[in-house]
């Protein structure tokens, strides 16, 4: 997958750019809090089914580029989803499922089912599983600070957020949200020390519309593991996770497709 000079720009740009102050004027808590809550409910779809394609493209410094496709469901109201890996031929059929609580993965391989975890990576790359779910920012953390900052072109409220249960991947997060949409533009994720683990970029947007509900959905999203690198050049190079999402539908899916068997079925096609 290549990147166009637009897009590289734009998200090179989210990923680098120092924010700004744009305003003197103090958002209250009030404000700040319903932001969030935006924000948060920006990423879920409680009131109807979402499939997409997903392409995931992992860079590795010096490494080269590995990329695997899947076919996403979900059913947020359920906090269930289903994830079909397609592509690569060696990972085609493999597959993951959250049901009651629980995240399984299952290999055609030896036909079986292994639990897994939220904070377990994706296939390899720099995306955990659940970057893939709908995101818990006004109710698993407290705002610790915001400030009005520039992102870009984009007016946004900079959230440093804390956790406020041990059920989360991150203890600590500072999130980017745009003030005029509540979407969020980029995200970091600290250590309960205050180390930066990753970044995460979403430069654009798309539109998906089902029988009057519309929702904004990523056009592209870049993972950056602030962790894992290399020098070349004498420059440090991080990995990085591109995943670009298409095909998206909000229409209502069988609920076969939340299921072990469903996944049994499908690795065999």
């Amino acid at each position: 997958m290549k990147l166009n000079k637009i897009y590289r720009k734009s998200f090179l740009t989210i990923f680098a750019l120092a924010s700004l102050s744009f305003s003197a004027h103090a958002l209250s808590q009030g404000e700040a809090k319903s932001l969030l809550k935006k924000a948060e409910d920006s990423t879920a779809f409680y009131e109807t089914d979402f499939t997409a394609s997903y392409e995931v493209v992992q860079e590795k410094p010096g490494e080269g580029r590995s990329k695997t496709n899947a076919t996403i469901y979900r059913r947020d109201k359920s906090s269930k989803w289903t994830i079909l890996i397609t592509a690569p031929a060696k990972d085609k059929g493999k597959g993951y499922l959250q049901t009651d609580d629980s995240i399984w993965f299952y290999d055609p391989a030896d036909k079986r089912f292994t639990f897994t975890s939220s904070k377990d990576k994706f296939q390899g790359t720099n995306a955990n599983t659940s970057d893939f779910a709908p995101q818990k920012y006004s109710t698993n953390y407290d705002i610790e600070s915001i400030s009005e900052v520039k992102l870009g072109a984009y007016d946004c409220v900079l959230f440093t957020l804390k956790a406020n249960t041990k059920n989360v991947d991150y203890p600590q997060i500072k999130l980017w949200v745009s003030k005029d949409d509540g979407l969020t533009r980029k995200k970091e994720d600290y250590s309960l020390s205050g180390q930066r683990l990753r970044t995460t970029a979403i430069p654009s947007y798309q539109k998906v519309e089902e029988k009057g509900k519309s929702y904004q959905i990523p056009v592209n999203m870049v993972i950056q593991d602030n962790l894992k690198g290399k020098k070349i050049n004498g420059k440090m190079n991080y990995e990085k996770t591109i995943i670009s999402i298409s095909n998206a539908t909000l229409a209502k899916q069988d609920d076969a497709v939340y299921t072990k068997p469903y996944l049994e079925l499908m690795s065999g096609k």
